[in-house]
């Protein structure tokens, strides 16, 4: 069976910094901010990378999973906290906070969402800005999230993977992702939920956490957002503290 060490490896083989077109988008953006906080920083890929080239301000992951976050502390030279979004306590310490990989849609909960949107803003300076991306929910990309789609690796040893989906309820999909060796045995078998947001949807929640949409894209060339788009790709400035928490208990808007 595949240990949680195992599946933080085998994250960083999946995902290896530099091998994606969204990987250069956020390259572009922290390059050009002095203070940057990685949400769901994972195995830090994004912030080695930028040391690597050259980044000379602070770089800071946070994320919940320690197996990751021990891979990611591989890198002394970035600091590394382990926790929530929700749970964040930094006071205007950023310039720019990012949200890679589609972890945004792992914030699949109202409450937890709008939490997070909050303490996020509140990381940020003044004129700050949030960058993370969602898949459009037009797109439907769960409908190719099928055994029939396996993905097969070579490292950290001979593997194929493929989810199935589970449900589809309102805008959140639920699905597993099996791990099997070349023959078939499936060694570990893991569960997920992500939420598909729209734009509207998106900004509405924006908008309470005082954030406004400063850029929107389609895709990772940034090409204009269409009802063909299978990313909504977002950078929002931190303009307003966030609204009390009687504006923050009103109802989110619905699914």
């Amino acid at each position: 069976m595949l240990s949680d060490d195992e599946a933080a490896e085998l994250y960083d083989v999946l995902n290896t910094w530099g091998d994606f077109p969204a990987d250069h988008f956020y390259d572009a953006l922290v390059e050009r901010a002095p203070n940057v906080l990685d949400v769901g920083c994972g195995t830090g890929g994004m912030l080695h990378h930028a040391r690597d080239r050259g980044h000379r301000g602070r770089l800071v992951g946070l994320d919940p999973d320690r197996a990751a976050l021990t891979r990611a502390r591989r890198r002394t030279d970035v600091e590394w906290w382990e926790g929530t979004a929700a749970a964040l306590s930094a006071e205007a310490e950023f310039d720019l906070v990012t949200m890679t990989g589609h972890a945004f849609q792992c914030l699949t909960a109202d409450e937890d969402l709008r939490c997070s949107l909050s303490a996020i803003r509140r990381a940020l300076r003044p004129g700050g800005r949030f960058a993370f991306e969602t898949r459009h929910p037009r797109a439907k990309a769960w409908e190719d999230w099928t055994p029939a789609h396996p993905v097969t690796v070579s490292r950290p040893r001979p593997l194929r993977l493929w989810h199935e989906v589970e449900s589809v309820v309102g805008d959140v999909v639920s699905f597993t992702e099996a791990v099997a060796d070349p023959e078939g045995t499936v060694l570990r078998v893991d569960r997920a939920a992500l939420r598909f947001l729209g734009p509207d949807e998106l900004d509405e929640f924006l908008t309470v956490a005082g954030f406004v949409v400063e850029e929107r894209f389609g895709d990772w060339e940034r090409g204009p957002l269409t009802e063909q788009s299978r990313e909504i790709v977002t950078i929002a400035s931190a303009v307003r503290q966030p609204q009390d928490r009687a504006a923050q208990a009103a109802p989110a808007p619905k699914p």
